[in-house]
């Protein structure tokens, strides 16, 4: 007697939806023909196999982890459905007397944008955890995630179903080096995942700035990034001059400034780092000081002076 099959839920979406226990229909593969001459007009009948249930009736699913879907995209997909129709129905699960979508928002939305009043869909039952992994799935095969909210998604999963990082992994069909490493990155400053949310950093940019210990540091080197258009290769060197740079500011310790006037002086250097793009330094007592700032050879020195509205 052979052994029953181990459950996986890492092995694709139709794979996954494939296992649910799905509501018994008769099986088509026909196209769904949802093309709408007039957007008011209520959808055609669903081809067998799957149940029109009214836009009005479905929720978004709150383990989704796209969090924007740009209006551009909408619209294209839109216009797509209503030339050709819909060619895959959305995923949902019964909640109550409505449905909870699993898989197919951005189909769902692009409906509603039509005032199309029912929409195609497979109705299958599934826990939590499982309708969390089929809506990460569905987002990461479309590739329609970005770097953050890939992370966010995966980081969703560990935490509201208590999941390891091998076992969340598992159950989206990638290994636990994947998951862990995006996971990372967000370790990282809300900006600087912002900035790669909008593409402005790239994953690789990512994963040097992770090794800069320093926040501010890092903020400063993603911004000269994005300012100066550096390559991953650039940041890589110019990471590596900085650590050998690391404390070629001395200072001499504060003694005798009260913690107040400590932590404001710390401000301002933070302050003057952000707005210069390099790292500054201010020697600070009652009666004078020094702001020192530290720069890179003619065209660091030069990027400073024309920031400081000074001709060289």
């Amino acid at each position: 007697m052979s052994a029953a099959p181990k459950s996986r839920l890492g092995r694709g979406l139709g794979g996954l939806i494939a296992a649910a226990k799905t509501t018994p229909q008769p099986h088509a593969d026909a196209k769904l023909d949802h093309a709408a001459p007039h957007a008011t007009t209520a959808a055609p009948t669903a081809a067998a196999g799957y149940q029109e249930i009214g836009i009005h009736l479905i929720e978004p699913s709150p383990y989704q982890a796209r969090r924007e879907i740009p209006v551009e995209q909408l619209s294209e997909l839109a216009e797509s459905i209503r030339a050709e129709g819909l060619l895959q129905p959305i995923v949902v699960r019964k909640q109550g007397e409505r449905f909870q979508l699993i898989a197919g928002e951005r189909r769902w939305r692009a409906f509603q944008q039509l005032q199309i009043r029912a929409i195609p869909a497979r109705v299958v039952e599934a826990s939590n955890a499982s309708a969390a992994a089929l809506g990460l799935i569905e987002n990461l095969q479309r590739e329609g995630l970005n770097p953050i909210e890939e992370a966010h998604g995966y980081a969703s999963l560990i935490r509201d179903f208590d999941l390891t990082q091998e076992i969340a992994a598992e159950r989206v069909g990638k290994g636990r080096a994947s998951v862990a490493n995006s996971l990372r990155l967000l370790s990282l400053d809300a900006d600087l995942q912002g900035f790669i949310s909008k593409n402005l950093l790239s994953v690789g940019h990512a994963k040097v700035l992770l090794g800069v210990e320093d926040p501010a540091q890092r903020g400063l080197f993603a911004r000269r990034v994005i300012e100066e258009g550096l390559s991953v290769r650039a940041l890589e060197k110019m990471t590596q001059t900085a650590k050998g740079h690391v404390g070629s500011l001395t200072r001499k310790p504060r003694h005798g400034v009260p913690a107040k006037d400590a932590a404001a002086v710390a401000g301002i250097e933070k302050k003057l780092t952000s707005h210069l793009g390099a790292r500054v330094a201010v020697l600070h007592s009652a009666k004078k000081g020094r702001i020192v700032i530290e720069y890179r050879g003619n065209e660091d020195l030069q990027r400073l002076l024309e920031k400081l509205g000074i001709e060289a």
